[in-house]
């Protein structure tokens, strides 16, 4: 397990220049937007625009902070996205935009590359202990809010852990209300197992 803390996390600009992203981790170390594997990044979207476009690259978005935000990603319906909602999947390649529904959001960004690699994301609120089961080749706990024990190491609010290859199920403990971020990566060659 690596603990990564909110401080260390790499600060970089949008590829379209329109704001600016932390980014927790990506695979491979340092890769470009280009040549990524897989990302697991912080984004601070203060107004309405567009999103970057990022070909071959699937997408999921979780909400972390702010009254939330309605995405229009191609030609789907628009979705609107809270705090409370689950996580949102969309294409990279497809022209999408943000529309703020009330004041500035942070949102937490996953993307995997096709045919690299697939990824899964959940959320949690827990007020008690966990174990996740897992297949995945890599797998990052995100702390949204709250105090975590992750195995045996303490996790603050926007604090991170991964692990590689885990073997044998995570223990995610709490001894009071914490809102926790799953995200899994598999082998693209690999299914995503349903729980």
């Amino acid at each position: 397990m690596h603990i990564i803390r909110s401080t260390d996390y790499r600060r970089m600009p949008w590829k379209n220049g329109g704001g600016e992203t932390r980014e927790i981790i990506a695979s491979p170390a340092g890769a470009s937007l280009e040549n990524l594997d897989w990302r697991v990044s912080l984004a601070t979207v203060a107004a309405d625009g567009p999103f970057s476009v990022f070909p071959g690259v699937q997408r999921t978005l979780c909400v972390i902070h702010g009254a939330g935000i309605q995405l229009q990603a191609g030609d789907r319906a628009p979705a609107d996205l809270y705090v409370s909602s689950e996580p949102y999947t969309f294409d990279g390649e497809v022209a999408t935009s943000a529309r703020l529904l009330d004041g500035p959001i942070e949102d937490l960004n996953v993307m995997s590359r096709r045919g690299r690699s697939q990824h899964r994301v959940r959320r949690f609120v827990l007020d008690h202990s966990i174990l996740l089961d897992t297949t995945a080749q890599s797998l990052i706990v995100y702390c949204q809010s709250g105090d975590l024990k992750c195995a045996a190491e303490s996790l603050q609010a926007d604090d991170s852990a991964m692990f590689v290859d885990p073997a044998g199920p995570i223990r995610l403990h709490t001894t009071r209300t914490a809102e926790v971020i799953v995200v899994e990566f598999f082998l693209s060659r690999s299914l995503i197992p349903d729980y």
